[in-house]
């Protein structure tokens, strides 16, 4: 695609080449039909495969069982804090809540106002430098459900494996690092991700969920809430984001043609490891995450003379190194990595960032 510059935004993030090149042909004549992608009609034979290929491919990459639906719904993640409380626990009950920074606090937040959110763990008191030690969860067996933040963007900490939560069931909100590793669906009862980070344009959902936990939604919530009316209707109970779809059911075969997500694995340790490399040899950058927790998707540090965030970020954008400005709640530099950062673009940043500190340092 010519000079493309590397976008580190954290979503919505760097898309793969030649997905972009997909879109860019068939924007204005979509399969030779004489209509725009953007046209796409929902009610279609085209859509209906386009919806039924996209389903059937995750479930390929992922090794979603029989025994859990996939969804494709409007609205990102955000929507989901409070759905999952309203489909899978009625007034009053209890759910567990791991707290390791930012999103998983918005998502107790939300929760709050329909449940009983009670925090089974918190590394609050470590300033979110970790996913909290195992051994100190305090789990209610009689909790509805346990939530946890698989990898939190803001913070850079991410789950290294997923725990055992037995006859309760696991929900994990997987919207930063979905699709960078295999995993063993089966474990969760309900997976929900936004599509603007690994797999498609903002503004799209990704749900998995298993069916036993279909009937648990309470009464009065409104149709469009209910992921059981989502599964019956598959995905289509309102009109779908069929543009959104078709570009995500894109980046599944994208990601299948590179080798699935063991590859996707393999290429987020190589591309984290030269950016963290950098980090632990510098005098002039700090990560505060401890390494067993370490994010390959989203890697934070600071400047220890912030004085100098300008000037890094003004001489990464002369070299095509965007979107690298840390989130407005934490400041300092924030590099994504998701699964269409090529390794150049990884190399490109840690060779600028080993640069800037020979001349700053």
């Amino acid at each position: 695609m010519g000079d493309r510059a590397y976008n580190f935004g954290a979503g919505p993030a760097m898309m793969p080449d030649e997905v972009i090149e997909r879109i860019a042909r068939e924007w204005q004549d979509f399969h030779g039909e004489g209509y725009s992608a953007m046209e796409l009609g929902h009610r279609s034979e085209r859509f209906a495969d386009i919806l039924a290929r996209a389903k059937a491919d995750l479930r390929s990459l992922l090794g979603v069982p029989e025994s859990h639906h996939v969804l494709f719904l409007h609205g990102g993640a955000t929507p989901h804090f409070a759905m999952v409380p309203l489909n899978l626990a009625g007034p009053g009950a209890v759910a567990d809540y791991i707290h390791t920074g930012y999103w998983s606090d918005k998502a107790m937040a939300e929760a709050s106002a329909h449940i009983n959110v009670r925090i089974a763990a918190s590394a609050a008191d470590s300033e979110f430098d970790r996913v909290p030690d195992r051994a100190g969860w305090k789990l209610d067996p009689q909790a509805a459900y346990v939530h946890i933040c698989a990898n939190e963007t803001i913070g850079g900490v991410e789950f290294a494996d997923y725990p055992d939560t037995g006859a309760v069931p696991l929900v994990a909100d997987m919207s930063s690092n979905i699709l960078s590793q295999p995993l063993d669906v089966s474990r969760f009862g309900l997976i929900y991700a936004g599509a603007q980070k690994n797999i498609g344009p903002a503004g799209l959902a990704v749900v998995i969920i298993r069916d036993d936990l279909l009937g648990r939604v309470r009464d009065g919530v409104p149709s469009v809430m209910k992921y059981a009316r989502h599964v019956e209707w598959d995905s289509m109970y309102n009109t779908p984001a069929a543009f959104s779809i078709w570009v995500t059911g894109l980046v599944f075969e994208y990601v299948k043609k590179q080798g699935g997500v063991a590859e996707m694995a393999r290429r987020s340790e190589e591309k984290s490891r030269l950016v963290y490399d950098v980090l632990d040899r510098s005098s002039l950058y700090i990560n505060r995450i401890q390494p067993a927790s370490r994010s390959r998707m989203n890697i934070p540090f600071f400047l220890r003379e912030p004085r100098l965030n300008t000037r890094f970020l003004d001489g990464a954008r002369r070299r095509g190194l965007l979107n690298l400005k840390g989130h407005r709640a934490t400041g300092g530099i924030r590099a994504s990595l998701y699964n269409a950062m090529p390794l150049d673009g990884a190399r490109a940043l840690a060779d600028y960032m080993t640069e800037f500190e020979r001349k700053h340092g």
